[in-house]
């Protein structure tokens, strides 16, 4: 399978319909077990316009199907990125929920790795996920620990 080079990035935020719909798919895919490896998959996709079409699809796309409808069930913008895709850091920092700035700091102390394009930033979708990954962690850890000594405390935490 060849590289795709023109993988879009743009979040895709649903109308009240499209969160209707999402909701009742969500449902509808609710029952099926997604842990089972050898489940063989057929969906069938029916439209006034084209040809009945049925497809085979793995496992795990079934997974993030359910995901997918979930989100969009709650109103939530979603966005799909393969791993492989570098950003821009104004998208690295949208997907962080950081400003800019704030993200060109962590970046220029090495905390993520990047590489310029000219004068530009560009970020791995991977190496953002593992400094979020990692920076969630560590406020996991704050967290517990004051929670820790909120007890000993005596504070009611």
């Amino acid at each position: 399978m060849s590289k795709q080079k023109n993988v879009t990035t743009e979040m895709i935020t649903p109308s009240s319909v499209d969160a209707r719909l999402a909701l009742e798919g969500c449902r509808q895919l609710a029952h099926y077990d997604v842990t089972s490896p050898n489940l063989s998959l057929q969906l069938r996709i029916q439209s006034q316009e084209l040809p009945e079409e049925t497809l085979s699809i793995p496992v795990a796309a079934l997974q993030l199907l359910k995901d997918i409808l979930a989100q969009m069930a709650q109103g939530h913008a979603v966005m799909l990125v393969p791993i492989h895709v570098e950003l821009t850091t104004q998208q690295a920092a949208d997907i962080l929920n950081v400003s800019r700035p704030y993200l060109i700091e962590q970046l220029e102390n090495n905390l993520i790795p990047y590489r310029k394009v000219g004068s530009h930033r560009r970020i791995l979708f991977k190496d953002l996920m593992e400094y979020k990954q990692a920076m969630d962690q560590q406020r996991l850890q704050a967290l517990d620990e004051l929670a820790a000594q909120a007890q000993e405390l005596g504070m009611g935490y």
